[in-house]
Order: C-alpha cells, then structure tokens, then sequence
C-alpha cells in the first residue's frame, strides 16, 4: 500500500472519532455531574438505531460468561449449608464478557455479580464498559455501565409489547423483580405506553421490596403500580414480565390468562409446561437463537438442553422468531406469546457510545 493510500485510510478513520492520548474514565459520580447520563427517551432512540443495524448486520457481538459453581461459592465463604436466605434463587456468580462493534465504536463490557452481594451491601451485578475507536482498536473510554444496562434491558418491555398482539386499550401488567431492571423497564413503559396500560402489579421475593419500589415510583408513573405478595392478579393480566433471579418457575402454567403474552428476563423463571403450550397455540421468540442457546440460563434454552439438543439447533424447525432478524413477526391476534431475552452486546455498545459523544459535547 502507498503512503498517501495509508495516510488517506487513517486521516478517514480518525476524522470521525479521534482517539486520545488516555480513556476518559466516567464512573457514576462524574456521569452524574456532567449531566450525560441518557434520558429513557434518547436510550430508547439509541436502541431503534441499534436494532436497524443489528438486522442488517451493520453491528455485531458475542458474550462469554463463566459461571462459578454456586457450592463452591458457600464452601469457600465459610458456610456448610446454604443459609435460607437464598433458597430458590440463584447467586448468579459469574463473570461475564460482552464484546460488540458497530460502523463507528467497538467495545467490551466486563460485568461481575453474586446475589450475595446484598449481605455486604453491595449491588447485585456491576458492569464497567471500555469503549474503543473501531479502526485502531485504541480505547476511548471507562464507563460504569451498571445503570446503563439495566436501561437498555428495561426497553425490552417496550419493544415486546409492541408486538404482542394484545387486544384492547387498557393493558394489565404483571411484573415479577423489583431490582434495577424492574425499575428500568417501568420507566421504559410509562415513556413508549404510559397511556395504554392500565396498573402494574409488582412481586418481588421480599414483599416489602415491591412496596419500597410502588412508593419510589409510584407518583411517577402514568399508571397505578401495585405491590402485591403473591399471584391472585396474575390472571388479569395481558403482559407478564419475569425479571428475577429465581432459580424455578415463578408461577404455574394454570395461574395465566390463556392469551397472555410473556417477556422473560431472568434464569428458569418458566414452566415448561407453558412454553409447550405456547408452542403450541402461539408463538415463541427471542432475541437472539445463537445467543440464547449458547447462554444456557433460561428456560426456553434449558427445556431443549435437557433433552441433549440445542435451541438453535430446534428453534428454526419450531419456527422460533428472533428480534435479531425482523421486528415485523405477523402475530395473530388473541394468541399467546412468549419472549425470552438474554440482552445482546450490541445493545449496550449504543447506549454507551451515545453517553460518551453525549459526555463529549458538554465539555
């Protein structure tokens, strides 16, 4: 290659995001104090870009996580049984490496969690993000991605919603978490359909931290939240979302409206039974079929595992839709649906890129 051809390559390259002498480094307080941190309107136009370019392979990724057997976990913390604290959750002691590129930015995010971290006062998961200029693959900036996440998976709620074939104006919601994610995706509803639903009912494992979100977010919200300590409501109810970290199904196939449609965020929060009904009368997706698969932690995965075969193996045979291919899924009407979603890479390289040209611009 010439000198002028490389000079012209690299002057193209670093003319659109130049790459500095060291990373910015934007922990909480700092994002806080410039006033960048993304609004639940601009995390939701950051994320329709990002799927437009998802579908047309414009931006692509790939997580890695490395799970941490949970006995081991309470051996070597001095406990010879698991306390009862934690029974039917899982501690989700991982380490998990989530790495995307996109026209412009490639990045990584490194996000360590243990459910224990509660009984240090601790959060349960935290995500650091480096982000890099994409040509020379130098970094750019150390962000604290841990609210950022929890955004970006919130907007889930809004975009499965969107295409549930629910029939009617006034939606009932019944949510099951009430951490980070909880939070995000009530912000992520009552921005894209605050005018459509009804009242959410919220269960968390603890009843009083249902409560403690009802009266964070309750005057708010557009719609009535309600803290609720078991599933008498969940007949109700259109839209079911699962946020926890429940090591077991959170509710029984009977306990459901017979059309209702779910979004799944968590572990093996769903009965089999359930997701064959589906199967059967409805519709099952993802996000992603490889990802999901290769996840191995939630229970559309796990239902196909356990029988020595792979989701993405069965899923195109089953017709198994994915938001990674098309948001246009032809629904019919009044049939159940369910959505499991493990959260791709790409998703959070957009919401941090636009924080940091959103940092960049204040300064």
């Amino acid at each position: 290659m010439r000198g002028d051809e490389t000079n012209s390559i690299l002057t193209s390259a670093s003319s659109f995001c130049p790459v500095q002498a060291a990373p910015l480094m934007l922990d909480e307080i700092r994002i806080a104090e410039s006033g960048c941190m993304l609004s639940v309107g601009e995390v939701h136009d950051v994320l329709d870009k990002a799927w437009a370019d998802i579908r047309t392979g414009r931006a692509s990724g790939a997580k890695s996580v490395l799970s941490l057997p949970e006995a081991t976990f309470w051996q070597e913390a001095g406990y010879e049984i698991r306390p009862s604290e934690f029974t039917g959750e899982r501690l989700g002691w991982k380490l998990s490496c989530l790495y995307s590129v996109n026209p412009q930015f490639a990045g990584v995010k490194v996000i360590g969690a243990n459910a224990f971290n509660r009984m240090l006062g601790l959060p349960r998961s935290r995500s650091t993000f480096i982000l890099m200029e994409k040509f020379s693959m130098q970094p750019l900036a150390i962000i604290d991605a841990s609210r950022l996440s929890a955004a970006r998976t919130g907007v889930y709620a809004s975009q499965v919603l969107r295409l549930c074939p629910i029939e009617g104006d006034r939606v009932e919601v019944f949510l099951f978490g009430a951490g980070p994610v909880a939070d995000a995706i009530l912000a992520s509803l009552a921005h894209s359909a605050g005018a459509r639903i009804a009242r959410v009912h919220v269960r968390a494992r603890r009843l009083e931290r249902a409560k403690a979100l009802q009266a964070a977010l309750s005057p708010s919200l557009p719609f009535d939240l309600i803290a609720v300590e078991d599933n008498r409501f969940l007949a109700d109810a259109e839209f079911v979302i699962t946020a926890t970290n429940s090591d077991r199904p959170v509710f029984a196939d009977g306990e459901l409206k017979r059309d209702a449609c779910l979004l799944h965020l968590g572990g093996d929060e769903v009965p089999v039974e359930t997701l064959r009904r589906i199967l059967r009368q409805g519709h099952l997706g993802c996000d992603d079929l490889e990802t999901v698969s290769r996840r191995n932690s939630q229970s559309l995965a796990l239902q196909y595992s356990r029988a020595g075969t792979t989701l993405d193996v069965v899923g195109p045979h089953l017709g198994i839709r994915e938001l990674s291919k098309t948001a246009d899924w032809h629904l019919d009407p009044g049939s159940p649906v369910s959505v499991t979603c493990v959260g791709l890479p790409m998703l959070d390289l957009y919401v941090v890129a636009a924080l940091y040209e959103k940092y960049l611009a204040t300064v």
